[in-house]
C-alpha cells in the first residue's frame, strides 16, 4: 500500500508539474503593485476637485461656481471619452505614421478584462490611471479664461482639444514606439508630465487667453479673489495629489516609486519656500495666495524630473521654478494679456524649467544607461539636453497651432465668449441660473 500511494503521488507531480511551472510564468496581477496603483489613481482623481477649490477661490464671486464646473465637467467629459476612444489613440499602436495611435479593440476598453500591462498591473487600472491625466490637463487650461467663456463652447473644447492636442502628445512621449519617446539614446525624458500635461495645458491656455481677450475692466478694475481659504484648502489637495500623480508614475512599488516621492515632497516645499523668500523681500509681507503659487511651481517643475533627480536636484529646481514663474506673471501687466488664474504663469513657464532643467540633475545611474543605450557608447548631459529642447519645442509649436485652430472653429461655430451682459451678471447666473454662495452680491 506504501508503495502504491508514493506512485500515486509521484506520478501526480509529474503528471502536473508542467502545468504548475507554466502558471507560474503566466501574466499575472502583482497586488502589492496594483494596490499602490489603485491608490495612486484615487489621488490624482482627488487633484480635480483640488483644482476646483484652488480655481474656485480665485474668481469673483460671481463666477465661483461657472469656474468650478470647468474641473467637474472634465471629469464627465473626459471620463467618458477616455473609454470611448481616448485610451486607444494614445496607448495603441502607432498609426498615421506615428502621429496618433489606434487599435479598435481598445474602443470602450474592450479586451482589457484579462489584460495585465506592465508592472504586474491590470490593464484596467493603468488606462484608469492615464486616464486621471487627461481629466485635469483640459481643466487646466480653464484657469486661463475663466470669468468670461460660454459652458458649451468649453465643453466642446475638452473634446476636440482631448482628441487632437492630448491623445496625440501623450502617445509620443510615453508609448514605446512614441518617436519622442525612442528620441535620442534614452527618449525624451518625462517621467509624469511635465511636456504632455503641464506645457501643453501652460501653452494653450496663453493661446486662448490671447484669443478672446481680457476680461472686461481688466486691468483697470480690482478683481480680487473671493475666498482664499479655498484656495488654500485646493493647494493642499493638489500637493496630496500630487503623490498618486508623480510617484503613481512609476507604475511600481519600489525604489522608483519612493525616489519620485521623495522629490515631489521636496520639490513643492522648496517652491513655496523661494516665493515666501521673494514676497518678503520685495513687499515684506508673504500671501497665501503667493505660498499657493510657489507650491504649484514646485510641484510642476518636478513632474518631469521625479524618479530621475536627487533631493539636492529637486531642491534647485523648486527654487528656480519659484523664481522664474514669479516674474513670468509680472508679464501680463507688462503685455496686457489676461491669463485669468496665471496657468501660463506657473503650469506653462515651471514646466518648461522642469523639463529642461532635469538635464542638468540627471542621476548618475540614468546616464549610464543612456550611454549604454547609444549606439557609439557616448552620451553626456550636452546631448540630452538637445533632446529635451527639442522635446519642450515640438510640445509648444504643436500645442500652439492645433489649439489655435480648435479655439477658432469654435469661435466661428458657436462663439467661445460670452456676451457682455452675460459676464457682468456672472457665469454662475448666466451659465448654470446659480449662485455659489446663495448671496444676492454679485461683486
Amino acid at each position: 500500500m506504501k508503495k502504491t500511494a508514493l506512485t500515486a503521488v509521484l506520478l501526480g507531480v509529474f503528471v502536473h508539474l508542467p502545468r504548475l511551472c507554466f502558471a507560474q510564468t503566466e501574466s499575472v496581477p502583482d497586488s502589492g503593485v496594483t494596490a499602490w496603483m489603485l491608490t495612486s489613481t484615487a489621488l490624482v482623481l482627488l487633484m480635480i476637485p483640488g483644482l476646483a477649490l484652488f480655481y474656485g477661490g480665485l474668481v469673483r464671486t460671481k463666477n465661483v461656481l461657472g469656474t468650478m464646473m470647468h474641473s467637474f465637467a472634465a471629469m464627465a467629459i473626459v471620463g467618458v471619452l477616455w473609454a470611448v476612444c481616448g485610451y486607444a489613440l494614445s496607448f495603441g499602436p502607432n498609426t498615421l505614421g506615428g502621429w496618433i495611435g489606434w487599435d479598435p479593440n481598445l474602443l470602450f476598453l474592450n479586451g482589457l478584462d484579462d489584460a495585465v500591462a506592465d508592472g504586474g498591473i491590470p490593464e484596467y487600472v493603468f488606462a484608469m490611471f492615464q486616464g486621471k491625466f487627461a481629466i485635469i490637463t483640459p481643466a487646466l487650461i480653464a484657469g486661463a479664461f475663466a470669468e468670461r467663456v460660454k459652458f458649451k463652447s468649453y465643453c466642446l473644447f475638452i473634446v476636440l482639444w482631448v482628441l487632437l492636442v492630448y491623445c496625440p502628445l501623450c502617445h509620443w512621449v510615453w508609448m514605446e514606439e512614441g518617436f519622442l519617446f525612442n528620441m535620442g539614446a534614452n527618449g525624451a525624458i518625462d517621467f509624469a508630465g511635465g511636456t504632455v500635461v503641464h506645457i501643453s495645458s501652460g501653452i494653450s491656455a496663453l493661446v486662448i487667453a490671447l484669443y478672446i481677450g481680457a476680461r472686461r475692466g481688466y486691468p483697470r478694475s480690482a478683481m480680487h479673489p473671493n475666498n482664499l481659504v479655498l484656495t488654500l484648502l485646493g493647494a493642499g489637495l493638489l500637493w496630496v495629489g500630487w503623490f498618486g500623480f508623480n510617484a503613481g508614475s512609476s507604475v511600481s512599488s519600489g525604489l522608483d516609486t519612493a525616489r519620485a516621492l521623495t522629490a515631489t515632497q521636496v520639490a513643492g516645499a522648496s517652491g513655496a519656500l523661494m516665493w515666501m523668500i521673494i514676497e518678503g523681500l520685495r513687499h515684506g509681507k508673504v500671501t497665501s495666495l503667493g505660498l499657493a503659487s510657489g507650491i504649484l511651481a514646485g510641484l510642476v517643475v518636478i513632474t518631469p524630473a521625479a524618479g530621475v533627480v536627487k533631493v539636492p536636484g529637486a531642491i534647485m529646481l523648486g527654487f528656480i521654478a519659484s523664481v522664474v514663474s514669479y516674474f513670468a506673471i509680472q508679464l501680463k501687466t507688462k503685455f496686457g494679456y489676461d491669463d485669468t488664474l496665471d496657468v501660463f504663469g506657473i503650469h506653462g513657464v515651471a514646466g518648461i524649467v522642469g523639463a529642461i532643467g532635469l538635464t542638468f540633475f540627471i542621476r548618475d545611474e540614468w546616464m549610464r544607461e543612456a550611454v549604454a543605450a547609444s549606439p557609439d557608447g557616448v552620451w553626456g548631459v550636452g546631448q540630452q539636453l538637445g533632446v529635451q529642447l527639442a522635446a519642450t519645442g515640438i510640445t509648444i509649436v504643436y500645442a500652439v497651432v492645433v489649439t489655435f485652430i480648435i479655439t477658432l472653429v469654435i469661435d466661428k461655430l458657436c462663439g467661445f465668449r460670452v456676451t457682455e451682459r452675460s459676464e457682468m451678471s456672472g457665469l454662475d447666473q448666466a451659465c448654470h441660473g446659480e449662485h455659489g454662495y446663495g448671496l444676492l452680491n454679485l461683486n
